[in-house]
């Protein structure tokens, strides 16, 4: 039977392990996805060891950097990312090579890309400087956006959110939510952004999925914004890790 599993730590509840055990009861796969919460990423080789059915793993925090020093072969892609949140396990013989995916920025630019108009959405503010954002950043660039990190702290090539204005909202009309606020359970916290000089011409996207409406979302829906949550990134996500795992 062959083994799928995620690496991360520490792993609550993981969306990965029940969205694939369910499809391979749905469709008949001999197959099992299994969790492992490794408190460092040096005991990914003892993984891989112990586990010799494995095919492919899926990377969480906070190993999706680290994880490349492991790695054989790197997508392009996921190198000007600078994280991989995928990996193919292939063996040859007795020997084990492990290449590396991004399927973060495929799983956004395909959930968010319906949402733009070319003649409105030109320029986004990406909220979070983390791991996701870096794909995040590449997805929008991708499409052809001129993109900026928002920031709590003073770093280079950011602005923060004390000089975010009307004015900046209404040009940088495209806004991804990067970060973990007003995730349950801490609803009622919302990014703070003069939501007020939001209006229909306004995108909100935020990678959080639970509460399946975020307060960001809410404020900026009451001005007419359009708003979507992450839950159908991840899931393009999960289909795009599925067939890096099984592409020839």
């Amino acid at each position: 039977m062959d083994k799928y599993g995620l690496i991360g730590y520490p792993l609550g509840h993981s969306f990965s392990i029940s969205y694939f055990n369910q499809k391979f009861k749905d469709e008949d796969i001999d197959a099992v996805y299994e969790n492992f919460e490794i408190p460092s990423i040096d005991l990914l080789p003892e993984v891989l060891d112990s586990n010799p059915e494995l095919r492919g793993l899926n990377v969480t925090i906070p190993y999706k950097q680290k994880v490349m020093e492991f790695l054989d072969n790197i997508s392009p892609e996921a190198r000007a990312i600078g994280a991989v949140n995928v990996i193919k396990v292939i063996h040859e013989g007795k020997k084990i090579r492990l290449k590396g995916y991004n399927s973060d920025v495929i799983g956004f630019t395909q959930s968010i890309e319906p949402m733009l108009e070319k003649r409105y959405h030109k320029k986004a503010l990406i909220l979070g400087t983390g791991g996701a954002s870096k794909a995040i950043d590449y997805g929008l660039k991708s499409l052809g956006l001129e993109t900026v990190f928002v920031s709590r702290y003073e770093r280079p090539e950011t602005i923060q959110y004390d000089k975010i204005t009307p004015e900046v909202v209404k040009e940088y009309n495209v806004i991804v939510n990067c970060t973990p606020v007003g995730m349950y359970p801490h609803t009622e916290e919302c990014p703070l952004l003069p939501y007020e000089a939001m209006d229909n011409h306004t995108i909100l996207y935020d990678l959080i999925y639970n509460p399946d409406e975020t307060m960001f979302m809410k404020r900026g829906a009451q001005y007419g914004a359009n708003v979507k949550n992450g839950l159908e990134m991840l899931l393009l996500q999960a289909f795009a890790s599925w067939e890096f795992w099984h592409e020839k």
